[in-house]
């Protein structure tokens, strides 16, 4: 099974990092067959930003997203750029606090950086809370590889607290308020 995913948001919220530490879960991890593509503006923080993973259990033969089955939105500039690029019955999670308008029914909206705010103390954690948030609900990679990938791509002083905020995403997909 292939599947094909994109994070996106602005510059700053580290949808590159948590692309890359979604593709080392799945690929390194797991074994499974994986390629990551990102692309931002020329700007280092506020412009667009975006990573592609896709994932599979055969080999990958075209290394660019065509259809996306899952889409995480951490802006409203992403939610209106991308949506269309999401397959009909694709999955869709986005940051209901800086997406406030939805082009689509049934997209799972999820407080990911006002929880990241409130149980972290930082809004720097959004992106890991998103990690977590994201395998709780597609079920595509184990926690314990993306905490093990994590591990592997974070300073070693903020280990701790990432640890936790995937823990946090984790929990708030599963119990959505």
């Amino acid at each position: 099974m292939k599947t094909e995913i994109r994070l996106a948001g602005t510059g700053g919220q580290g949808v590159i990092l948590a692309s890359i530490v979604l593709a080392e879960a799945a690929g390194v991890y797991e074994g499974r067959h994986v390629v990551q593509t990102q692309s931002y503006g020329p700007e280092a923080r506020g412009g667009a930003s975006k990573a592609d993973v896709i994932i599979s259990d055969e080999p990958i033969l075209f290394p660019k997203s065509r259809r996306l089955d899952v889409l995480v939105c951490l802006s409203q500039q992403a939610a209106d750029k991308y949506f269309d690029d999401l397959k009909v019955r694709g999955i869709a999670i986005i940051d209901r606090f800086y997406v406030r308008e939805c082009p689509r029914e049934g997209t799972i909206c999820l407080p990911l950086s006002e929880t990241a705010r409130n149980e972290l103390g930082r809004e720097l954690f959004t992106n890991i809370v998103t990690l977590g948030a994201f395998a709780q609900v597609t079920r595509l990679v184990k926690l314990h590889s993306l905490e093990k990938a994590i591990a592997e791509r974070v300073p070693l002083h903020t280990l701790e607290m990432n640890q936790q905020a995937l823990t946090v995403g984790w929990k708030l997909a599963a119990n959505p308020l």
